[in-house]
């Protein structure tokens, strides 16, 4: 029989330390969690065990503490974070059918030794789990051990056996005891042999074999005369240490691995708990399967299940339903049919008929109705060739789950389902499709109250169901793109890429692969012997940072960096591009409208926001997105937006006055932060200034002030101070602000999108300064992305409303690009700038920039 045995507090401890935080929407963490049942899954599919035991440590003190009161006395308490995530974990490994095992007085470790030492006297083979190297010592026998690390979510295992050991101590595992017993353990507060490290002691049991072997031959003429006065001086503390470092192996508890065969899940219970930990993508991974009598708890208040009649209905039969009920829930199939739900029935419109049951209903304002995910509702109107917009629409679940939580990684109607609703596992086989459908009216249900509980209900209905449609209009619409341009630009930059890399070459020496790391790092470091190598496990860093911070060190640093920014240009931005050009000779970007956590939009396949604009290559690519043949682009970008509203929440009147007289900001801060008149401010004031105060809204350190202006930490804190102390009403709210978040658990929008923040009660420091930042800088950024969205909706409605020939085709961050008929450019402008400076009313103006021109370059001025 094999059996597997983990140290839960060990693993529970890498797991915690190496995934990334995660919490609840309410703040419950959840990372340790996420990370221990990885690895756990991980080694049961990598050693198929019959038998598996999970052992953890009591809070009762051991024989080691009352034999020695100073064992482990240097480790810091649980953090708080971690000490919550305990107990929900043990109760998902017993719901999980494992067996958790304790010893009071003893310590997890002995757990392992014991059940190691049982399973090697009755044959079988025992495989540990931890991420600690204590339990080296037990290997041999058939019994192994697996390291076990988490990064970023990833489970890592490194297995150890006798030769492993070997190879890597040059000792025996029993002998790593007899080493620890020398060099001591700091980690454990095992003090060992004062003075002698692993290095000496390695060498002694290498040498001599064991600790009493060492004491036998003190007088030993290899030993030198110090280590010799160390070991005689240190030789209780050497004993009293190999004492606490052995793992006992006689604790008191069950050795049969039949005792611990995995019983039966409860998968009632193991899916309530990880919806209430919000484990969806775990859950799914790990396939918990749904359960007829599961007690899923419902989020915000739970709705009572429902018995729904469900079948199949013509289009007509649907449309005089959806008329007569005056509402409909519509929810969309995987075979492409379409669901209407009303009250408790649950009617599937077959996909060759939805087209017409969906045409009929989508613009009557007089049936109010819901569905998930309109966006995509909409593009399949489009595909229908209903080219009205919808009416009577009040929600959309994916963008009210999105709303209520946006640090959620997954808005599916299934994920929803899971969370607010009862499963409907008795639905006939040929009804599998409507399975969400069925589930979908609880859930609508369920966020139509917690909308409104998180008063983001106006957001919802006014501002992200609205932008929903704008943005379906503008991935249909696509970006005109020069493809002739791109090829012709990329032939330029292969030729510059040829001679960077002959020079290179050249510089060094010999030729090495340039988008290796490891082999870069040998060129600079170890080649031309360039100073600030760090080589680390994987070689030196070649990063950025490295590469900029070495400039003017050598030639060929200022050849690497084009290099590497041009293979960029080429492989992302021309050859990736020129494979997005559809046969209409368009980009159509895809806009993701739930996926940052500040409510910005992002783009992707391809990410058209992310055009490089810094250099003058990059922004050369600009200039081949272009207008249709007889029309043009219209960009309109605001002006300092997040400044104008960072003056506007925290109601600095200075920052208000420059804003109102239209001065110009950056001079204005340069003159106040300096103590000098605005005409005395130097172009390198004004640009210091700048870097104050666009970090200020993004909560700067003077730490990366400094670096990114290029002046001392110590004048980039004064820089920042003296910004605090001219700008008063803005220090005020910055340390108002993170207040509130700590009392709301918190922040939020001028609008009322709120971003949680349970970093804020962290017990870490970095986590905690972390929230911090995010408490003064969400309330400004989202603000400003709110503001872009009403504008965007005001320009859409605009354009439709007085029919003219213009279209929305582009957002990036706070700038909209129209493309227009020449005919209707000018009226096109009017409105773009118009609805973008009424989109919000501040206590200081939005200014927004537009220009007309043929290509987006051009029309960026």
């Amino acid at each position: 029989m094999k059996l597997l045995v983990l140290d839960g507090n060990s693993i529970i401890n890498r797991a915690f330390y190496g995934v990334r935080p995660l919490t609840t929407k309410d703040g419950q963490p959840t990372n340790a969690v996420y990370g221990f049942l990885t690895m756990l899954e991980k080694m049961r599919a990598d050693t198929r065990p019959d038998a598996i035991a999970v052992a953890f440590d009591m809070r009762a003190p051991t024989f080691r503490h009352i034999k020695y009161s100073g064992y482990k006395a240097k480790r810091k308490g649980m953090p708080e974070e971690l000490a919550a995530q305990m107990q929900p974990l043990k109760d998902l490994l017993t719901a999980l059918g494992l067996r958790i095992i304790t010893a009071e007085g003893w310590e997890a470790d002995d757990i392992l030794g014991t059940l190691a030492e049982s399973c090697r006297r009755s044959g079988d083979e025992c495989v540990i789990a931890t991420g600690d190297r204590d339990t080296l010592q037990l290997i041999g026998s058939g019994v192994t051990v697996r390291l076990l690390s988490s990064h970023n979510g990833r489970a890592e295992a490194v297995i150890y056996d006798e030769d492993a050991i070997m190879e890597k101590y040059g000792v025996t595992p029993r002998q790593l005891i007899d080493i620890k017993a020398i060099q001591g353990d700091s980690s454990d507060n095992i003090p060992g042999v004062p003075g002698i490290g692993e290095k000496g002691a390695g060498e002694l049991i290498k040498k001599f074999g064991s600790l009493d072997s060492v004491y036998e031959n003190i007088d030993d003429p290899t030993i030198k005369a110090g280590m010799r006065t160390k070991l005689e001086s240190g030789k209780d503390s050497a004993y009293l240490s190999y004492w606490l470092g052995t793992v006992q192996t006689d604790a008191p508890v069950p050795l049969e691995p039949s005792e611990y065969i995995p019983k039966e899940p409860d998968y009632a219970e193991v899916r309530r708990m990880m919806i209430s930990l919000e484990l969806f993508s775990l859950m799914e991974r790990m396939k918990i399967p749904a359960a007829s009598q599961s007690a899923e708890p419902k989020s915000e208040e739970p709705s009572e299940k429902k018995a729904f009649s469900v079948g199949f209905c013509s289009a007509d039969e649907a449309i005089k339903s959806a008329c007569d009920a005056k509402c409909a829930d519509i929810v969309m199939c995987p075979s492409g049919a379409a669901a209407l739900c009303i009250g408790e029935s649950v009617s599937v419109v077959q996909s060759d008929e939805a087209s017409v049951f969906l045409k009929k209903i989508w613009s009557d304002e007089s049936i109010k109705k819901r569905t998930h995910d309109i966006k995509a509702l909409d593009k399949l109107m489009r595909s229908f060739g209903c080219t009205q917009p919808p009416a009577g629409f009040t929600m959309d679940t994916m963008l009210a789950a999105y709303l209520v939580n946006p640090t959620a990684n997954d808005y599916s109607l299934e994920r929803l389902a899971a969370q607010y609703s009862e499963p409907c596992d008795d639905l006939p086989p040929f009804l599998a499709d409507a399975a969400c459908a069925v589930r979908f009216p609880s859930v609508a249900d369920a966020l139509e109250k917690a909308v409104e509980k998180n008063g983001v209900s106006s957001l919802l209905r006014d501002m992200e169901i609205p932008l929903a449609i704008v943005l379906s209009d503008m991935e249909e619409a696509g970006f005109a793109t020069d493809a002739k341009g791109i090829e012709d630009f990329a032939v330029r930059l292969s030729d510059r890429i040829e001679l960077l890399v002959g020079d290179i070459y050249e510089t060094v020496g010999y030729e090495f692969n340039l988008n290796s790391p490891k082999q870069m790092g040998q060129a600079l470091f170890e080649k031309l012997m360039l100073p600030g190598g760090k080589k680390t496990k994987t070689g030196y860093s070649t990063s950025a940072e490295v590469l900029e911070g070495l400039r003017g060190q050598h030639e060929v640093i200022d050849n690497i960096l084009e290099y590497r920014s041009l293979s960029k240009l080429h492989s992302t931005y021309c050859v990736g591009l020129l494979k997005e050009i559809k046969p209409d000779g368009r980009i159509h970007t895809s806009f993701k409208q739930a996926e940052t956590r500040t409510g910005r939009i992002s783009s992707t396949e391809p990410n058209l926001q992310n055009i490089p604009v810094r250099t003058e290559l990059g922004r050369e690519m600009r200039g081949f997105f272009v207008a249709a043949p007889g029309k043009v682009l219209i960009d309109a970008d605001y002006s300092q937006i997040e400044l104008r509203v960072l003056a506007h929440i925290a109601g600095d009147k200075t920052m208000i006055d420059a804003f109102r007289n239209n001065a110009d900001i950056h001079t204005i801060t340069a003159a106040q932060v300096f103590g000098v008149e605005p005409d005395a401010v130097t172009p390198q004031m004004r640009s210091n200034a700048k870097a104050v105060n666009f970090g200020i809204v993004y909560g700067i350190s003077a730490f990366s002030l400094a670096k990114d202006i290029g002046v001392s930490r110590a004048d980039a804190d004064a820089y920042i101070k003296g910004y605090m102390n001219r700008y008063k009403a803005v220090s005020d709210y910055m340390k108002r602000v993170v207040e509130e978040a700590k009392l709301n658990g918190c922040a939020q929008t001028l609008y009322g999108r709120k971003r949680p923040l349970p970093e804020l009660a962290s017990s870490n420091f970095n986590m905690r300064s972390f929230g911090e930042r995010v408490a003064r800088n969400m309330p400004i950024q989202g603000t400003a992305a709110d503001i872009i969205k009403l504008a965007m909706v005001r320009v859409f409605d605009r354009l439709r409303r007085e029919n003219i020939d213009a279209r929305l085709i582009m957002q990036v961050h706070d700038e909209l690009i129209v493309e227009a008929t020449e005919a209707d450019a000018e009226k096109a402008l009017s409105i773009l700038i118009e609805e973008m400076t009424n989109a919000a009313s501040l206590d200081v103006p939005l200014l927004v920039d537009a220009h007309i021109g043929k290509t987006w370059l051009e029309a960026k001025g």
